[in-house]
């Protein structure tokens, strides 16, 4: 598997974080752009755990290695401080 472009792992959290919040950023990391840009923030959970397309039965994000459950409501936090990060990035590459 190919570095991503993105490095939103390691852009500053707001709380100190575990290895499941470090996994998640890299999830999202080696999400390709044409897919992030898919994403609506009106999407119902249910929209949005289709879209995505790995989760389990139970609701919580399919995520390897990771300490504890990621619900719906931690994805959609962190997919849009993801997307933020990605905007910001563009804008920060674009003014080189």
């Amino acid at each position: 598997m190919s570095q991503p472009v993105w490095n939103f792992e390691q852009q500053p959290y707001s709380e100190p974080p575990d290895e499941t919040a470090i996994n998640l950023r890299a999830y999202f990391d080696r999400m390709p752009d044409d897919k992030m840009g898919q994403y609506a923030a009106d999407w119902v959970d249910q929209q949005v755990i289709d879209w995505d397309g790995n989760f389990r039965d139970d609701g919580n994000l399919m995520l390897a290695c990771c300490e504890r459950d990621v619900d719906i409501e931690e994805y959609r936090r962190v997919l849009e401080e993801c997307l933020a990060y990605r905007a910001s990035a563009r804008v920060a590459s674009s003014a080189k």
